[in-house]
């Protein structure tokens, strides 16, 4: 599949650098078979020394080379990327767009009839193989296109298609949520230094402790609450945490946090 999988990246910023890396390093391509576009000098040179691809100098000439397009620029740079490759799309393209918040109408608008359209809402962990991908397929794209975002996705962590309207939800959840779990990963971490450990055994063992908290409900397939009240015994250190963590608010918190977000997706998509 390496050998057949072109893909050209519209946008080489700090997602398109981790598929690329991660869609390499799945074996699905390779840098010779990965080519991109990026207006930002700072990020062809990012993506360049991160991928070993010298980005191209437009969108058109990533869109004349390759028949996969991933759209990877910012909501704002969309109508003039679509612009640009419009009159050059040929049916054997297919354009995945993970351009935060902007919905398949104003893609296939920008794009013309029958254009073959997929978006998805990925996240950086697809750079170590753990992003949590969420996709949605647009009025053209066929089966076969579904199962190949399906693939490049999974390749780098987990892939679910949903129903568009529920993409603005996945942004504010797994879009966003590396930030906040990385937050919290501090947070313990400072918790840590403040009874006394050393800083790079407080984060060590703060980024331990989430990635197994994962592990257990993806694993297990318990209910949080039933593996937090595993934890929990009367009378002890954890529920006495527990408390504190109540009375700062953190859940609602964390739930007004993924609420934000995905109003935010959508104004993005409105824009």
């Amino acid at each position: 599949m390496a050998a057949e999988l072109t893909i050209g990246f519209l946008g080489a910023g700090k997602m398109a650098t981790a598929l690329a890396r991660g869609f390499c390093a799945a074996g699905l391509t390779s840098a010779k078979h990965l080519m991109a576009s990026e207006v930002m000098e700072a990020a062809r040179k990012a993506f360049h020394e991160e991928t070993g691809v010298k980005p191209m100098p437009t969108s058109l000439a990533v869109c004349k080379a390759a028949h996969i397009l991933i759209l990877a620029v910012k909501p704002d740079q969309v109508p003039a990327v679509l612009s640009e490759i419009r009159n050059h799309l040929t049916p054997k393209h297919l354009l995945i767009s993970i351009a935060a918040g902007v919905p398949l109408a104003k893609l296939e608008a920008g794009l013309g009839p029958e254009a073959r359209v997929i978006r998805v809402m990925p996240n950086t962990p697809a750079l170590v193989g753990a992003s949590a991908s969420a996709f949605a397929t647009g009025t053209h794209a066929t089966p076969t296109d579904g199962a190949l975002a399906q693939r490049l996705f999974a390749s780098v962590g987990v892939a679910m298609q949903v129903k568009e309207p529920l993409l603005d939800a996945v942004t504010g959840l797994s879009g966003s949520g590396p930030a906040y779990a990385y937050q919290i990963i501090e947070a313990l971490s400072d918790g840590g230094v403040a009874a006394g450990l050393p800083r790079d055994v407080a984060t060590k063992l703060a980024a331990q402790t989430l990635l197994g908290a994962a592990k257990m409900v993806l694993e297990t397939g318990l209910h949080p609450g039933a593996l937090k009240d595993m934890v929990t015994s009367p009378g002890g250190t954890t529920i006495e945490g527990l408390h504190e963590l109540e009375k700062g608010g953190v859940r609602g918190a964390l739930m007004n946090a993924v609420r934000a977000a995905a109003d935010k997706s959508k104004k993005l998509g409105q824009g």
